[in-house]
């Protein structure tokens, strides 16, 4: 664990959050460093696919051959589009509140596939807006995003605000969305560590669930039970807001079908719905437009960026926060430690990890609740996301949107958010006082 031992004078952090993956480093390249101890072909795999990651594709057809296919309705033009420098997107432009790329939003409609067991897509717009296109083929709408203040207040009587997004779809280019539409905002959260998660032991995720909370401590995590599009099984999910992806794989592919309009070989069909005529008959860049080995390549580099380290651990105020961070229950689904095991990048095998996260979903409560199925998830659970990093976000991003919608602006808001299972852990925190608040608040700027 990261918390060694809990005597008040013996009370120790382990910086290396990632292992031996852990990079000392907090300046705002500090996510987009590669694992130490790749080996030469790992390290070139993972040169090739940050080049993939971060430059722009381009209309087909191009000269540039290998990034054409763009589109033909897309929200972003390259995975760094909204991952800047492989950190989160942002919900709205400072001067207003159009959104741009780093938030989408995913549709669906009640009920479930026959096969996999993923959610039903709307009909005409498919599973996610496209508010972009290229020449000559409609985007399908826009997305705005407006907010409405809520105040509150700490039990010292200190008064806060906290954000309440409102999220409105203009411009439809293909009639109504379907009378029974989910919705649901999604913005894109930093990728560091991924291939650590992935390493996790499945067992030892699953045996944390407590879906029927047998102990009776009000937290039931779950397991979302997803499809793997590779070995066409049912597997457990372990990434995206919903953990609706089982692998690194998959959400790289499913990213670049349903954000960038790349097809591959997970995702060979253009993402144009039933009804989108320009979109189906626009020039396409090859079949499939990313190949499997660039495709792999993609892969490794997500699965190999470093962790940065914990900042301060003799601290006295983040070790003060660390303890309070356990003592509030916040540790009951941000799990501090896991053990990876052994998978076919040697660098990320047999790790002790700090991420902060179960992997599970919990009960939000209604305040985050987004009311869409996502598999086994259900419209008020969200996966535990892991918290490494999350004290560089703003150097690296230059600004701080948490929260699947990016509503909260600061890690004081993004726990005021907590409802349902994480209730009470909330309310500790709430009626807290100033000096315990403040600790807690720089143990997770540490992270």
């Amino acid at each position: 664990m990261v918390v060694a031992t809990c005597g008040s004078d013996e009370f120790t952090l382990d910086p290396n959050l990632g292992g031996e993956t852990t990079r000392f480093d907090a300046t705002r390249n500090s996510f987009s460093l590669p694992a130490p101890d790749l080996t030469t072909a790992e390290r070139r795999a993972f040169e090739v696919g940050d080049s993939f990651f971060t430059q722009n594709w381009v209309t087909a057809p191009a000269s540039t051959e290998a990034r054409d296919g763009l589109g033909p309705t897309f929200n972003a033009q390259a995975c760094s589009s909204c991952h800047v420098l492989d950190g989160r997107g942002a919900p709205s432009l400072p001067s207003h509140e159009e959104a741009h790329p780093g938030l989408l939003i995913r549709l669906s409609i009640p009920g479930a596939d026959a096969v996999t067991g993923a959610p039903v897509p709307d009909p005409h717009y498919g599973g996610q807006l496209q508010d972009r296109s290229i020449l000559g083929v409609p985007a399908e709408g826009t997305l705005r995003v407006s907010y409405e203040i809520v105040a509150g207040t700490y039990g010292d009587g200190t008064t806060y605000e906290l954000r309440m997004p409102t999220f409105e779809i203009t411009d439809l280019a293909f009639g109504p969305l379907d009378s029974e539409i989910r919705t649901s905002p999604r913005l894109a959260p930093q990728v560091i560590g991924m291939g650590l998660l992935e390493a996790i032991p499945a067992d030892e995720i699953m045996g944390a669930a407590d879906p029927n909370d047998a102990d009776g401590d009000g937290i039931s995590g779950r397991a979302n039970i997803v499809w793997d599009a590779r070995l066409g099984v049912p597997a457990l999910g372990r990434f995206g807001w919903k953990a609706n992806v089982a692998t690194v794989e998959q959400q790289a592919a499913g990213a670049f079908h349903g954000d960038i309009g790349i097809t591959s070989s997970l995702h060979p069909a253009e993402n144009c719905p039933v009804g989108q005529t320009a979109c189906a008959d626009a020039i396409n860049g090859g079949s499939p437009e990313i190949p499997e080995n660039i495709l792999g390549m993609v892969t490794i580099y997500m699965r190999t960026l470093s962790v940065p380290a914990l900042r301060g651990a003799d601290d006295d105020q983040v070790r003060s926060g660390a303890q309070l961070f356990e003592e509030f229950g916040c540790a009951s689904c941000h799990t501090v430690t896991h053990v990876t095991g052994q998978t076919d990048i040697e660098a990320l095998s047999e790790q002790t990890i700090h991420p902060y996260t179960d992997l599970l979903l919990h009960d939000m409560g209604e305040g985050l609740a987004d009311g869409r199925e996502d598999f086994a998830a259900s419209g008020r659970e969200w996966r535990t996301p892991p918290l490494w990093g999350i004290g560089l976000i703003d150097e690296i991003n230059g600004e701080r949107f948490l929260l699947h919608d990016g509503r909260a602006r600061t890690l004081q808001e993004a726990i005021l958010w907590h409802g349902g299972e994480a209730e009470a852990s909330k309310e500790e925190f709430r009626l807290a006082d100033a000096e315990q608040r403040a600790a807690l608040i720089a143990f997770l700027e540490a992270l």
